[in-house]
Parts: structure tokens; C-alpha cells; sequence
């Protein structure tokens, strides 16, 4: 019978030194928070993460960064009113920096799922962003040459799933966890509600199962706002 619901601990375990973790979450909406800190507690260091920013506040993310877990980040928005973890670390040398568009690292990450081995994308051109990447004129247009993101292992939150590891979303919380689910070779998810099989009508599942290893349960909790400074 194939069941892959876990708790924190079981779904962390077999996580490797040196690997690359996709995070799900878009500012603080569908960041799997449960499983970052079930990171931490397990102990694999020297990480790359990719993250759509770079953490907030010292909560989640920017608790792995600050545990000293994190060698790189690739992400497209790393800076904000409550990114001191992540600036005090890059400002003092010890954590590497990629910065992609979020257009790009969206497409980077899908075209690991699809099996594209590079695309030519028009974002970047003619800045530094673009280093020293091939480009080419296309149509009159100058495009850069981008490489997909494959992964060890992704963290996604979804709303809902079954015992299959199929998963539904709730709104904006959607973001990067379909892509993020198909770039990885393990994928971890956080649910709210595990229903039964048959439950969830086929039409509306946005991740199968197959792309699914685990699935863990956790009570709802308030999202919080990032980015903004507290009131004095």
C-alpha cells in the first residue's frame, strides 16, 4: 500500500551534506516553515537553497541561513526591511550569492522538471546578470543562454493532499511549489488536511503524486507579513 505520509523527522531524514533544496514560498506565502525547521534539527550543512528571496525576519529560512547551514542562495529578491540574517551574513563574506529574475529562476527551475537542458531567455541581456553566458540574436532580439536548477531534494507547502502524495494549493500559497516538485529528485510536502483517496477530484489536483515522496501534516498557523519594519 503505498503511503507517504510522515512526520518532520522521517520526511528530513537522508537529507545530504552539500545538497540543493528548493523552498517553496513567495515572500512569506506557502513557505514550509515545518520543514525548514525540520532542516535545521536534522543537520545537513553547507547547502544551496533557492528561494524566491532570502528570508525574513529570523523565522523559517532565514533561521537555516542564520544556523550557519547555507554556503549559496539563488534567488531573485534577497533584500528587504527585515533580510538582516541574510545581509549580515553576505556583507561578512560567508554566504554566496546568485541572483536571477524571477522570471528566469521560475523558468530555470520548470525547465528541470520538463527535461530542457537550456533556454534562451531576453531577460539579462546586456548587464551583469548575464556574466560571461553565451548569448545569441533570435529574431532581431538578444537573448541569454540559461541552464535549468535541478535539485536534491524540494520543500513546498500545499493545502491539501492524500496518502498518494497528490496536492492541491490554497491561492498565492500555489507559487513555486508545482515547478519546484518537478525539478527535484525527493520532494517534501506540507499539507493542512490529508483527505482519502478518490476524495480530491482529478481535475483539481495541480501536483500528482508522482512527483510527491512524503507529505507531512501540520495545524494552520496565521501567515505573517514579511518585509515591512516593525512600529517603534
Amino acid at each position: 500500500m503505498i503511503n507517504k505520509i510522515a512526520s518532520v523527522a522521517e520526511a528530513m531524514a537522508g537529507i545530504q551534506d552539500g545538497a540543493t533544496v528548493l523552498i517553496g514560498g513567495f515572500g512569506t506565502a506557502g513557505i514550509p516553515n515545518e520543514l525548514i525547521d525540520g532542516l535545521i534539527v536534522q543537520g545537513a550543512k553547507d547547502l544551496t537553497v533557492v528561494n524566491n528571496n532570502a528570508g525574513n525576519a529570523e523565522v523559517g529560512l532565514a533561521a537555516l541561513l542564520q544556523a550557519g547551514r547555507v554556503r549559496k542562495i539563488i534567488c531573485s529578491f534577497p533584500r528587504q526591511a527585515d533580510s538582516q540574517v541574510f545581509d549580515g551574513l553576505y556583507r561578512a563574506g560567508k554566504l554566496e550569492l546568485e541572483l536571477v529574475p524571477q522570471g528566469n529562476l521560475a523558468e530555470r527551475i520548470r525547465a528541470a522538471g520538463a527535461g530542457i537542458g537550456a533556454f534562451f531567455c531576453p531577460t539579462g541581456f546586456g548587464t551583469q546578470l548575464a556574466g560571461d553566458r553565451e548569448t545569441r540574436e533570435i529574431d532581431g532580439k538578444q537573448y541569454v543562454l540559461e541552464y535549468p536548477i535541478h535539485a536534491d531534494v524540494a520543500l513546498i507547502k500545499a493545502e491539501t493532499g492524500d496518502r498518494w502524495g497528490n496536492l492541491v494549493y490554497r491561492k498565492a500559497a500555489r507559487n513555486f511549489g508545482p515547478v519546484m516538485a518537478m525539478a527535484a529528485q525527493r520532494t517534501i510536502a506540507t499539507v493542512h488536511d490529508i483527505v482519502e483517496l478518490g476524495t480530491l477530484d482529478p481535475e483539481t489536483i495541480v501536483t500528482p503524486g508522482i512527483f510527491v515522496n512524503k507529505i507531512v501534516r501540520i495545524d494552520r498557523v496565521a501567515t505573517q507579513a514579511g518585509g515591512f519594519k516593525k512600529a517603534a
